[in-house]
């Protein structure tokens, strides 16, 4: 299920980022960003086909929601990591897969594949 899947990472730690490329690859997944910043993120929404994402929440001092609200209006899963826990999360996606910073790998491979089990296909 992960093998090709077009994950978009938004992080703003590029250690952190460097390190979640790898894993994902690992997966068998496509990378696409990472993006650094939330206009980053939004516009590579508008550009590249995306099949999930993995958002820090805090992003250089900005609430990553706005990407997170994009993601869900167009039916796209998503999984939080933060190091906030889920009380980091706004309420409108808190049903969303919240992973606690630092995770394992096999954690973050569970809540992509949970994600993308539930997406609704057209």
């Amino acid at each position: 299920m992960l093998d090709g899947a077009r994950i978009l990472v938004v992080e703003d730690e590029f250690l952190v980022a460097a390190l979640l490329e790898d894993v994902l690859r690992g997966f068998g997944c496509d990378v696409v960003g990472p993006a650094a910043t939330v206009e980053e993120a939004l516009a590579l929404l508008d550009t590249e086909e995306i099949d999930a994402a993995v958002l820090d929440v805090n992003i250089a001092g900005t609430p990553v929601f706005p990407v997170a609200d994009a993601l869900t209006e167009r039916d796209l899963p998503l999984v939080f990591a933060t190091a906030y826990g889920a009380a980091g999360v706004a309420q409108r996606h808190s049903g969303r897969a919240v992973l606690d910073k630092p995770y394992h790998a096999r954690a973050l491979e569970h809540a992509l594949r949970s994600a993308l089990q539930t997406r609704r296909r057209p």
